[in-house]
């Protein structure tokens, strides 16, 4: 685990370099929901902080374990409606909001429990049919509906690219994503739109040179440990 750590750190900093950013404006996710609980508080004993999770039911037992630890949960799959209950007030970041039935839910409970959670918006840039997410052309849509959702923050936009061979080939869709947050930022300067979460274990190099905040990162980092 601290070797691949490692060796994922170094890349950060590389694509940095190529894009002249600093490496501390990329966080990473540990993405595990394919491995064990002691694997997940291995991460977190090699330094990881970001914990991300795409099951409830999965996620939840890790969490209650592991509460007391540092660590920040993101919440980064498909979030079913009636799900919400259960990740208000354990999750601190959910990447995947892509419908406002899903908003108000999260508003409403977040107004229960006095909590405010943050939220990308998720964006199908690709087009693709099996990828959730909002159009672009709907995005200033979305962002007016949920403006005013105190319990609500829309802290930038996600989305996932193809699997491709050559990740080079998808490098168009992180430019894209960029763009759209530049273009919401100066419509929406209220709201703070400063991350973007894209970049998995097969292209985040990428994704780092074109403006990632948070990689997502699963077999790369922690491993896979699906039969």
């Amino acid at each position: 685990m601290t070797e691949n750590l490692r060796q994922v750190q170094a890349t950060i900093q590389s694509s940095c370099e190529r894009a002249g950013r600093s490496s501390s404006e990329v966080q990473i996710v540990a993405v595990t929901k394919y491995v064990s609980l002691e694997t997940t508080r291995a991460a977190l004993e090699a330094g990881i902080r970001h914990i991300g999770e795409s099951r409830t039911q999965d996620a939840v037992p890790k969490w209650e374990a592991l509460s007391e630890e540092m660590a920040m949960w993101h919440f980064i799959g498909h979030l079913q409606t009636n799900k919400v209950r259960d990740m208000i007030g354990r999750f601190a970041y959910v990447h995947s909001l892509d419908r406002l039935s899903l908003a108000k839910e999260l508003n409403k409970r977040g107004e229960q429990h006095d909590i405010a959670t943050r939220c990308m918006v998720q964006v199908n840039i690709s087009g693709e049919e099996t990828k959730h997410g909002l159009t672009p052309q709907e995005v200033p849509d979305f962002l007016a509906a949920i403006h005013d959702m105190p319990h609500i923050k829309a802290n930038g936009f996600m989305t996932m690219a193809p699997y491709v061979e050559n990740p080079e080939e998808v490098r168009w869709v992180f430019q894209k994503l960029r763009e759209l947050r530049e273009r919401m930022q100066e419509q929406y300067p209220n709201l703070p739109l400063e991350h973007l979460s894209m970049g998995m274990s097969n292209d985040y190099h990428i994704a780092v040179e074109e403006g990632a905040t948070f990689i997502r990162l699963g077999s790369t980092l922690v491993g896979d440990e699906r039969n």
